[in-house]
């Protein structure tokens, strides 16, 4: 190849590498510095759709997996009150098995049922205002409830639905109303209508037992799935930083190399005009 000193080949060839390596550096730069593997869509196009369609999936799946934890809040909540109602039952089947025994008089009685009711009138203010938010929970309102519990659309597969019918108040279906042990006979009667109500109690809490241990089973699904797409979306979007630490090193290497061999290159126009001088 001739001298020649208007083009200078060399020159041209060893500043398009060394554009090339810059290019490789800023990249490494850029995804070290924001955590990303894909700076800009051009690195993988197929891949940054993939990854924000992952991406939004995630953080759909971030909140129906809070819905589903407020939704067993509202439960237990629910749960709740009723398992202090069965404890003033349990204490009215004390007093009234107290009553009912002739070992105590009618005066003593009327001290008992003193008791009796104001735990009767507690358990249904417990029924009448246990809620949670605004939402009443034992007064037998008996509201239909629909929590999101999935990242996509407003479909059966991603609601559970769920109907509160309980009614844990004084003349609900648990029924103590009129109960009274100031004597004998209505101390027994009063065991009869715990017997009956404890039942009732019983259906009641199974009920939001179930779908408790249902939103138990939603929430560890939600969680599975959670971690699994945010790995997924990790492989394809998040930096590798040992591969980009040597992509770094590798580029800044080869820009000193191409700055050493365009130096050489913008000498040999010089050869060139010694054969003139």
């Amino acid at each position: 190849m001739g001298l020649r000193i208007s083009t200078n080949l060399a020159a041209i060839n060893a500043q398009r590498q060394l554009g090339k390596q810059q290019m490789r550096s800023e990249h490494a730069l850029a995804a070290l510095s924001s955590g990303s593997r894909i700076v800009k869509a051009s690195d993988d196009a197929a891949g940054l759709t993939i990854a924000e369609n992952i991406k939004g999936q995630v953080r759909g799946l971030k909140m129906a997996r809070m819905n589903a934890y407020n939704a067993q809040s509202l439960i237990q909540t629910s749960e709740g009150g009723l398992s202090e109602i069965s404890n003033v039952f349990g204490r009215i089947r004390e007093l009234g098995v107290q009553a009912a025994s002739d070992n105590i008089s009618n005066d003593e009685r009327a001290f008992l049922d003193t008791e009796a009711q104001q735990l009767l009138t507690e358990a249904d203010r417990i029924a009448k205002t246990t809620q949670f938010g605004t939402k009443k929970l034992l007064d037998g309102s008996g509201e239909k409830l629909e929590f999101h519990v999935g990242p996509f659309g407003n479909t059966d597969e991603n609601v559970i639905s769920y109907t509160i019918n309980a009614n844990a108040t004084k003349g609900g279906a648990l029924d103590y109303s009129g109960i009274s042990l100031k004597d004998k006979d209505g101390a027994r009667g009063a065991l009869g209508k715990m017997d009956k109500a404890t039942v009732e109690l019983g259906k009641m809490r199974a009920d939001f037992g179930a779908v408790q241990s249902r939103l138990e089973t939603t929430v560890s699904n939600l969680d599975i799935q959670y971690e699994n797409l945010s790995a997924a979306h990790s492989r394809i979007r998040d930096a590798d930083v040992a591969y980009e630490t040597a992509e770094l090193a590798s580029s800044s290497v080869l820009q000193n190399a191409a700055v050493g061999v365009m130096a050489q290159a913008n000498a040999l126009p010089q050869q060139a005009l010694r054969l003139l001088q």
